[in-house]
């Protein structure tokens, strides 16, 4: 069992920054990968980013460059720093872990940007 509990969502302005963070319990040594996915209103849920435990990362190509995923071993957690932000990236943020048997999802944390 994994459990996850993103945190670090909210209401940005266009161009601004916001770094969200994901803390892993549980059976946490079992983890393969951790990304990030977002769904926004009326669309399907989608990569963002992800991570391996070698470190190797993966991006969508709408967030290259913007975007960093990054991995803190020692605390058991995943960040997403996300910078130049805009209007299209408002959506539910989730964090993932990937198991070699299944996955676990967090509960999602709200990234809003608008002026």
């Amino acid at each position: 069992q994994v459990q996850l509990v993103e945190s670090g969502g909210g209401l940005v302005q266009p161009g601004g920054s916001l770094r969200l963070s994901c803390a892993a319990s549980g059976s946490i040594f079992s983890i393969v990968t951790m990304g990030w996915y977002r769904q926004a209103p009326g669309k399907q849920r989608e990569l963002v980013a992800t991570i391996t435990n070698s470190g190797s990362t993966n991006y969508a190509d709408s967030v290259k460059g913007r975007f960093t995923i990054s991995r803190d071993n020692a605390k058991n957690t995943v960040s997403l720093q996300m910078n130049s932000l805009k209007t299209e990236n408002t959506a539910v943020y989730y964090c993932k872990a990937e198991l070699t048997s299944r996955s676990y999802w967090g509960q999602g944390t709200q990234v809003t940007v608008s002026s």
